[in-house]
């Protein structure tokens, strides 16, 4: 999904019709002036100083994600937050606020992340969403679906179905070495899961999103295949409960949590100083060292075991 580093909550499906409305783009009320390009696939700023984020709050519909509400969390949930949390990396959440109402009155929820595959094995930026999609699970102690969009990299990318699907196994495998807890997590590539309750939830989306606005969110042009232009349903379904009527049954009012991250290119080497490099290294190493023995251990029956489809251990 477009956003930044920060919160996204999709509401319960009757709602799903105004919550797909106000995700369209903001851009008609802004100024005519040179912005920064943000897409899922694409991030160009505008300046030399980089992506004005402040903009991007305002045009993708988010709220700043502040102390007041970092706070909160800490309050609801006992845990310290996470780094971080704490040191501003996630600012922007959309109704983070009332999964901390559901929290605080036992309501269940579940959390979503997903990866588009587009290389055999994630490096760590890759990684850091599912670190702290995992750490929200731990927290949090609800369901987690995590969504490998192999059909995604066959549309965008030059590439056979078969090699798609085997990227897609190699990534799964790298990140079930994160540590998710397989009792609470089910993972899925689209090519081998889309069921028909999954599908019906992509044919309510397109019906209420126009071409217009998935062009003015998603950047599509007239020259993209169809295919693309109709994939960001297929990422918006698994934010439905009944897209997984093997772990929610029949339930239709059970909302998630998207942790999503942007990327971003620095233009300027000022933090890049021989100390603070050295310094990342070595934290760096330590994480990467720490993957690479968990990683030896995810078998091809493990993967399996995540593939399932199954009940998860949670009672709704």
């Amino acid at each position: 999904m477009p956003t930044l580093h920060g919160f996204v909550v999709m509401s319960a499906e009757p709602e799903v019709k105004e919550k797909l409305e106000t995700m369209q783009v903001n851009g008609d009320h802004m100024e005519e002036e040179k912005e920064d390009l943000v897409t899922p696939w694409d991030v160009a700023a505008s300046s030399i100083t980089g992506v004005d984020y402040d903009k991007l709050i305002v045009k993708f519909g988010c709220r700043k994600l502040g102390e007041d509400l970092v706070e909160r969390f800490r309050k609801v949930t006992g845990h310290q937050p996470h780094p971080m949390l704490r040191r501003g990396m996630f600012f922007a959440h959309r109704d983070f606020a009332a999964i901390l109402d559901r929290k605080e009155q036992g309501k269940p929820f579940f959390l979503y992340t997903g990866r588009g595959p587009s290389s055999g094995s994630l490096h760590l930026g890759h990684l850091i969403p599912f670190m702290f999609s995992k750490w929200l699970q731990d927290v949090f102690d609800v369901p987690l679906i995590i969504q490998i969009t192999d059909d995604e990299k066959f549309l965008w990318k030059d590439m056979k179905v078969d090699e798609s699907k085997k990227m897609a196994r190699e990534n799964m495998k790298d990140i079930i070495a994160v540590g998710f807890d397989p009792e609470k997590t089910f993972m899925f590539n689209d090519f081998d899961y889309m069921c028909p309750p999954f599908y019906e939830n992509i044919c309510k989306i397109w019906k209420v999103v126009t071409g217009n606005q998935a062009r003015a969110i998603f950047g599509f042009t007239p020259e993209d295949s169809m295919g693309k232009a109709a994939f960001p349903a297929v990422e918006a379904a698994p934010c439905f409960a009944s897209s997984f009527p093997h772990i929610f049954g029949k339930k239709t009012d059970i909302p998630c949590l998207i942790p999503c991250a942007i990327d971003q290119q620095y233009t300027s080497g000022e933090m890049l100083t021989g100390e603070l490099k050295k310094l990342a290294i070595d934290e760096v190493t330590k994480v990467i060292v720490d993957m690479q023995e968990r990683r030896k251990n995810v078998t091809d029956e493990t993967l399996d075991e995540f593939l399932k489809i199954r009940p998860l251990k949670y009672q709704y």
